[in-house]
């Protein structure tokens, strides 16, 4: 039988955080925890409408415990903050949250391309910035979510999108990539310095989300912002089913592995193995990824926690 939602274990116990977590498959990914138990908190770049999704939660599972903070992936500043407020263990943060194809090239608050910025660079800071609080749990885990859109990116990867050669397509694809790299990397390394530490990624296919319509990627356009919300409807599977693949690589996914939907080229359907370009299983690109993002950023990692 195909893994589905009821098959998640109870989570009492289990704490965990979620970028994105205010709409689409991040809003259903921490509703799916909290209604086996887990305490979440929603990471929102608009906690007003943070709150909202965590009282539309709480609306269908009476005594869902949840916490919202703020969280502005594409600033490294709040990254920082974030994780040097952050008390206590982490069993699971599940890196959620991105921008998909601005039609022009835009800057982050510290000069870097956006959807590099903050699909990839944020969340490899936040990771790192949490790290000594997942190592405090038992067992934790790490999910990246990626993109069937990763097939779109290549080495050049390594070059985080400059704004003299951007195109909206190929830089998504090059951050989505990046996640893949970074995933995979993460659990390389875990198994050396911290064994306990799982790594896993995941697509959700082509859900009914508003990514499309965000201001900050393809509804930069008017038009598109407009008629987004009833076309992605009609034309993509749900934003629940978009989370499965998330949820799964959050509790059972085997370490290092990536998840996705299985119909109509991995853009619906059951879930399972999910197919990894040549560039995303290159060990060599990942390691020059991950030493390239640790120059960027400034952020180190902590693995003596």
């Amino acid at each position: 039988m195909p893994w589905t939602p009821s098959d998640l274990p109870t989570l009492d116990g289990v704490r965990a955080l979620v970028t994105g977590a205010n709409s689409g498959i991040g809003w259903h990914t921490v509703a799916a925890l909290a209604g086996r138990g887990a305490r979440v908190t929603l990471a929102c770049r608009n906690t007003g409408a943070g709150e909202d999704a965590a009282q539309r939660i709480r609306d269908g599972v009476p005594g869902a415990d949840l916490e919202v903070r703020h969280l502005d992936l594409s600033s490294l500043e709040s990254v920082a903050r974030l994780a040097g407020e952050w008390d206590g263990p982490l069993d699971l943060l599940v890196n959620n949250a991105g921008v998909m194809t601005p039609p022009t090239w835009q800057g982050t608050s510290d000069g870097f391309e956006l959807q590099f910025g903050t699909n990839h660079l944020g969340h490899y800071a936040l990771t790192a910035g949490l790290l000594p609080a997942l190592l405090a749990a038992p067992a934790p885990r790490v999910v990246t979510v990626s993109s069937i859109r990763h097939h779109w990116g290549t080495e050049a990867v390594l070059e985080g999108n400059p704004a003299e050669s951007y195109r909206p397509g190929p830089a998504y694809g090059n951050s989505k990539l990046a996640n893949l790299l970074f995933g995979a990397e993460l659990q390389r390394r875990a198994a050396s310095r911290a064994p306990h530490l799982t790594s896993t990624m995941a697509h959700p296919g082509v859900s009914a989300t508003g990514l499309v319509a965000d201001p900050q990627g393809m509804g930069a356009n008017p038009v598109v912002r407009a008629l987004a919300p009833a076309a992605v409807r009609l034309a993509f599977q749900s934003a629940a089913a978009g989370a499965n693949p998330s949820l799964y690589a959050a509790t059972a996914a085997a370490p290092g592995s990536y998840t996705g939907p299985q119909w109509l080229g991995e853009t619906r359907g059951p879930i399972g193995p999910a197919r990894l370009s040549t560039f995303a299983q290159d060990e060599a690109l990942a390691a020059k990824l991950w030493d390239r993002s640790e120059e960027l950023t400034g952020v180190s990692w902590r693995w003596e926690s």
